[in-house]
């Protein structure tokens, strides 16, 4: 998906401008264009705020780490802390508020001051309790089977459904389709190589999923446990493998301010792309454009909070709670329709010397043709063949056509 990540950094960098107005600027105000910019930003404003009260969690994990909550208990009480946690609406929603707080803290400050100042904190720190946690994992007497489990292939899960994932992951890991790039893309200098920025990013990301998998799944079979998936991994299995092995209490500390200064990172950019459209084309300042992004934001993710409680039995879509809800509209729909109508509109309808341009002053112009030639045919067959999938797998449109039949 590098390619298509390419294609919204071009945008971004030649219009200057956030996701909307880049759009509008590059055709007009009347132009049907406009979608790609309000479905990714509408996608970055509702992801935003249900990704807040999941980093809450990670914060409340913190803070059990850090008062020895795990220390000396069953298996059983390690796992029901994560049960009683999304059971209890009210701590859910204090820690949602801290984090967004957090969020709107950074943003409020601008680019240089705020979201430049704190990346080039938060990041060395992610990297380095990412480098921590790897070499401790892989010094424990479960590397062999981590690396294993990590690198040894098994084709008969290699199916087209497990490949339509992934690229669909994809989406989400490398924020497409979610105004981020196109937003990071104007604030990128003239003469920036866009192509090995697209690759750094990619690169980057794929190392820190290895880094990060080859932490965690050691020490799990070290203890004699099985992987899990999901939130059931972070939230209970991984809790239950630091109290058993020696330096526990401060690799569950290290662990979960991993997963927060990460979270955090990635939702900082979120907001950014929708305060840059309220800064850019409704001209607002910018403390007011990320109060109400952010204050929004908060109670919008509140019935997430209350999802798997006072809300538990409000089911908007199918069966389906108000998070997962909005987790599939955003993540499965929105995110690949907005890539997808970015694809070809910079395939097929893009001037075709501008975006020449944009590479060439980067002095990535002898990519071009072939660029050129995977974001007209190949992004847009990808990414149809992923929205395909996501409908047949979530059977959406066959919930919303039973409601009219």
């Amino acid at each position: 998906m590098a390619k298509l990540m390419i294609a919204e950094l071009m945008i971004g960098r030649h219009t200057r401008k956030d996701a909307i107005g880049a759009f509008i600027a590059l055709e007009h105000k009347k132009s049907w264009w406009q979608t790609p910019g309000w479905i990714s930003v509408g996608a970055a404003f509702i992801i935003s705020s249900y990704y807040s009260v999941v980093a809450g969690w990670t914060l409340d994990y913190i803070y059990r780490s850090l008062v020895g909550s795990f220390n000396n208990k069953t298996t059983a009480v390690i796992e029901g802390m994560f049960d009683s946690l999304i059971a209890d609406g009210s701590r859910q929603t204090l820690w949602h508020f801290i984090f967004m707080i957090l969020c709107l803290a950074i943003v409020i400050g601008g680019i240089q001051k705020g979201i430049e100042r704190w990346s080039k904190i938060l990041m060395p720190v992610l990297l380095l309790l990412l480098t921590l946690l790897f070499v401790n994992g892989m010094m424990s007497p479960g590397a062999q089977q981590g690396l294993a489990f990590m690198f040894q292939p098994d084709f008969t899960k290699l199916t087209p459904s497990s490949i339509l994932e992934a690229m669909g992951h994809s989406f989400f890991t490398l924020s497409l389709g979610m105004a981020a790039m196109i937003t990071y893309g104007s604030y990128l200098k003239s003469d920036e190589d866009l192509f090995a920025v697209g690759l750094r990013v990619a690169g980057l990301d794929t190392l820190i999923a290895i880094m990060a998998g080859l932490a965690i799944f050691p020490i799990v079979f070290a203890v004699g446990m099985e992987p899990a998936a999901g939130p059931g991994l972070i939230f209970k299995t991984i809790p239950v493998v630091f109290s058993q092995i020696p330096g526990g209490s401060i690799l569950a500390i290290l662990f979960f301010l991993l997963l927060a200064f990460a979270a955090l990172t990635s939702n900082i950019s979120l907001i950014e792309a929708q305060v840059a459209y309220l800064i850019d084309e409704r001209k607002w300042s910018r403390k007011c454009a990320t109060c109400t992004i952010a204050s929004v934001a908060f109670f919008v993710g509140i019935p997430t909070a209350l999802s798997y409680n006072y809300f538990s039995g409000w089911t908007p879509i199918g069966d389906l709670s108000f998070f997962d809800s909005a987790d599939l509209i955003a993540s499965n729909y929105l995110l690949p329709i907005a890539g997808l109508l970015t694809a070809i509109y910079v395939g097929w309808f893009w001037r075709n010397s501008e975006e020449k341009e944009e590479l060439m002053a980067g002095g990535a112009g002898w990519v071009f043709p072939l660029w050129h030639w995977l974001i007209r045919f190949v992004a847009p067959v990808a990414v149809t063949i992923v929205l395909y999938y996501k409908v047949q797998e979530t059977g959406l449109f066959h919930y919303f056509a039973g409601l009219f039949s």
